[in-house]
């Protein structure tokens, strides 16, 4: 490729080895190389049609043939079709005479029969979009979600003070906390695994009214439907010109909240090491800091949550676009999906920054012990409820009272807890608390994983 330092996008500029795998296909290469896998596989399954006897079964040499076409597409054969688009100026016909140049004679009045160019492109994009998410995004994803499982048990019992508001709460564990985000990407990982996509076929409107005027005799609605299952997609068969993306924008909602879930990470670990609980490993020759020696800055939680806010604006965009097209379509969808790989590139990008960022953390048990230990008002929460299991109803507020607006320390909590009038089993349960020990079900529920 080009010199990255000449790219205008930082995605082949500044991210060009991060995006790496992910252009076999987002790149115009890979895009043109699925319309003509469309293209070969549909020229292949017309044949086998035994209603249209003007061509001819493929024999296995000559599919394999065929196939070789997409299977060995090259930058040299990207090119040639760039250079005939330069003259049709379309797209999709180019593919068709690049195909002619490359198919013998008697064999051209075939390639595209019937066709709109929406009805390759609409099986295209969603290849891309379901090969690249299936491929490179989900392992990448499925191992940045076990190395969150990994910290969850590492650190099942490392009690933190937990913020609501931002104010001092009840605590919990960091391992706990890990698990949340966990259970939360496992869920959306499955719906990605699961979701199906669905694609057209059906001519310039959607009727196969070509089709049916020249071959009535053929069922093209069960033709369509064995056609697109065979493409590993779900026929939809009651479109206008266009498949209207509902399926692939589910999939953009998908990864939606998989870019939302993730940045409520990057900012609970920003807070984490800003609270000086969580530490980070230092690397040899890293700056933190032009001016300030001493600073190790949360960069990688920093560049995901960019990232991620990027890919976001992307898919709500085409989100509502796509969805919307005037009587049979006009042309602002086939402008505006070419950049659905930008939109997976950026997320992608936050992934592996994640990643990188959760490699390199540390908890500091100095300072969530201090912490703690500088908050024992939060153990006024089980304190009010022992009270209210005696059977007064003022526990919250006699509590309250106590604490609100105050510093509290460990001897004040237990002064109280001997004067409180209730069972002597639930004073020396509250007498053996601590802020430390104050943490519930947490390692518990990180055993649930």
């Amino acid at each position: 490729m080009s010199n990255p330092a000449n790219s205008i996008s930082p995605l082949d500029g500044r991210y060009h080895n991060k995006t790496e795998l992910l252009r076999p296909y987002f790149s115009e290469l890979a895009l043109i190389k699925y319309r003509i896998q469309v293209e070969i596989e549909y020229l292949i399954s017309l044949s086998k049609e035994k209603k249209i006897p003007e061509l001819k079964p493929f024999s296995e040499k000559e599919q394999k043939r065929l196939r070789n076409i997409y299977l060995n597409f090259s930058a040299d054969d990207a090119s040639n079709v760039k250079s005939i688009e330069k003259t049709t100026n379309h797209d999709v016909k180019a593919v068709e005479y690049f195909l002619q140049n490359k198919i013998k004679k008697s064999i051209h009045p075939w390639i595209h029969f019937c066709l709109t160019s929406e009805d390759v492109n609409n099986l295209s994009y969603s290849l891309m979009w379901m090969d690249a998410l299936k491929g490179p995004y989900l392992a990448q994803l499925v191992s940045l979600n076990r190395s969150i499982k990994k910290l969850a048990k590492r650190y099942k019992k490392v009690s933190i003070l937990a913020l609501t508001h931002g104010q001092p709460a009840t605590p919990t564990t960091f391992g706990k906390e890990f698990a949340v985000f966990f259970k939360r990407l496992d869920r959306q990982i499955v719906q990605l695994k699961s979701h199906k996509f669905l694609g057209k076929f059906g001519g310039a409107t959607g009727t196969w009214s070509a089709h049916e005027a020249t071959y009535p005799k053929v069922n093209w609605i069960d033709f369509t439907k064995k056609f697109i299952k065979s493409m590993s997609l779900e026929p939809n068969l009651i479109t206008t010109q266009i498949e209207p993306h509902d399926s692939i924008i589910e999939s953009y909602h998908n990864i939606l909240r998989i870019n939302s879930i993730l940045s409520d990470l990057c900012q609970d670990m920003w807070l984490y090491i800003s609270r000086s609980i969580v530490k980070q490993k230092k690397l040899a020759g890293e700056i933190g800091s032009s001016t300030m020696p001493h600073k190790i800055n949360p960069i990688q939680f920093e560049n995901a949550e960019g990232n991620f806010g990027l890919s976001n604006a992307i898919l709500e965009f085409l989100s509502r676009k796509l969805a919307i097209s005037k009587m049979q379509r006009d042309l602002t969808d086939s402008t505006t999906i070419r950049n659905q790989g930008v939109a997976l590139a950026h997320s992608y990008i936050a992934l592996i920054s994640i990643a990188s960022g959760l490699n390199r953390i540390d908890i500091d048990l100095k300072r969530t012990k201090k912490e703690l230990n500088d908050h024992w008002e939060v153990l006024t929460e089980p304190m009010q409820t022992a009270i209210r299991k005696s059977g007064k109803k003022s526990g919250y507020e006699d509590m309250m009272d106590l604490s609100k607006g105050k510093k509290i320390d460990e001897s004040m909590i237990k002064d109280v807890i001997k004067k409180l009038k209730i069972s002597d089993e639930d004073k020396e349960i509250l007498l053996k608390l601590s802020p430390s020990s104050y943490t519930g079900l947490a390692d518990k529920l990180t055993d649930l994983l």
